[in-house]
């Protein structure tokens, strides 16, 4: 069974073999054919842009398959095929199929995301486009190997320092380097981040854009009604405009409606009346979340991995925060709860432990992709 298989691989890595991908590939490469791939990269907003983007391909007529991570409740939900998760039965299927076509060795040592990327090609095989999610990098990530008509660069900023660097030059680099034929490149927060696409593709003899350079007036008509119908916040209509100019550049006509059904589950989602989730959990996330709620206070439901800038995000949502109500997650990566209190504590932010929640206060509930699936799993209950 897939769910056995993949649960005996470990999630996460303190070192990565970046040779093992390419290496893995090469060798079984003839049992893959490919659609064309859209590939997304960036630091926030890649899931986002991806769904919009393959929403509209099968609403306009197109097979699509959209390969994004991590899932919130269930490992179905990254892989979508033509307007819904992969089921059960078709997951099993292309794992046995996998298992064939890798050696014992390869299919043991291959890491989670690794396995997880190959099946997702597997699955699209009857697809026309397949929109292709990086996960934390670019150049060395596992979603790199393949050959691409067309790479999206969402906003770059500082995450996942510890594999990609701590500097804006470095993480860039590494994110731009995954270019190659083509390439459009999303609103940046950095000028540097341009600057470095335009040498990195100069070197690379890649076709590099701007996503505006794609978009006219009726474009701009069309994204304003989609962002009403959709009731989109403005961070998440950026990820729209790079979609449809992707879109753009294989001369793909569009409508309004090309996007119905298009939101992606747990950004900025509202649960209920008092109740909005979001898996962001770094301080780009917090910041686009403090303009999207225009200063209405809510309840902070929040947890952290040890990794994250947390003292950064609390004091950038600080201005919308009743107190933080810290939900309990049981996971190694997760900060120790006295070093999180003490933040708090300089931060004078007050905190509790979270409990239930009440009808008459408002509720934010962010952290990471793991304090939703625990918020999730208790609100359920």
């Amino acid at each position: 069974m897939l769910k056995k298989f993949l649960k005996e691989k470990p999630l996460y890595y303190n070192e990565i073999d970046y040779t093992r991908m390419p290496r893995v590939y090469k060798r079984i490469e003839s049992h893959l054919p490919l659609p064309k791939i859209i590939h997304i990269v960036g630091t926030n907003g890649k899931g986002t842009t991806g769904r919009f983007l393959a929403t509209a391909l099968y609403n306009v007529g197109f097979k699509t398959t959209h390969y994004t991570s991590p899932h919130i409740l269930e490992f179905n939900e990254r892989i979508w095929c033509d307007g819904q998760n992969i089921s059960d039965d078709d997951l099993q299927k292309a794992h046995e199929k996998l298992q064939i076509i890798l050696t014992k060795d390869e299919s043991d040592s291959l890491s989670y995301f690794e396995y997880t990327t190959f099946l997702a090609i597997l699955l699209s095989k009857d697809s026309e486009f397949l929109v292709l999610e990086a996960g934390l990098g670019g150049e060395h990530d596992a979603t790199a190997v393949f050959d691409k008509e067309l790479s999206l660069v969402t906003v770059i900023d500082v995450d996942h320092e510890a594999f990609l660097g701590d500097t804006i030059k470095n993480i860039a680099t590494t994110k731009l380097n995954a270019m190659q034929k083509n390439m459009i490149l999303g609103k940046q927060k950095f000028d540097e981040v341009v600057n470095i696409a335009k040498k990195t593709a100069t070197k690379k003899g890649t076709n590099l854009s701007l996503y505006d350079e794609f978009l006219d007036a009726d474009d701009f008509d069309k994204i304003e009604q989609i962002s009403k119908n959709l009731q989109l916040p403005s961070y998440l209509i950026q990820n729209l405009k790079l979609a449809i100019s992707g879109l753009k550049f294989f001369h793909i006509k569009y409508g309004v409606d090309s996007f119905d059904n298009s939101k992606l589950f747990g950004r900025l989602t509202r649960l209920s009346k008092n109740i909005l989730i979001d898996v962001g959990h770094n301080p780009l996330a917090a910041s686009s979340i403090l303009k999207a709620l225009s200063g209405k206070k809510h309840i902070l439901i929040y947890n952290t991995y040890r990794d994250k800038n947390y003292k950064e995000i609390l004091t950038i949502l600080k201005p919308i925060i009743w107190h933080v109500e810290i939900i309990e997650i049981n996971d190694e990566r997760i900060e120790a709860k006295d070093l999180l209190q003490t933040t708090l504590n300089s931060l004078e932010i007050k905190y509790a432990p979270f409990i239930e929640i009440k009808d008459d206060v408002d509720y934010l509930v962010f952290g990471s992709f793991s304090v939703v699936e625990q918020f999730l799993k208790v609100y359920s209950e």
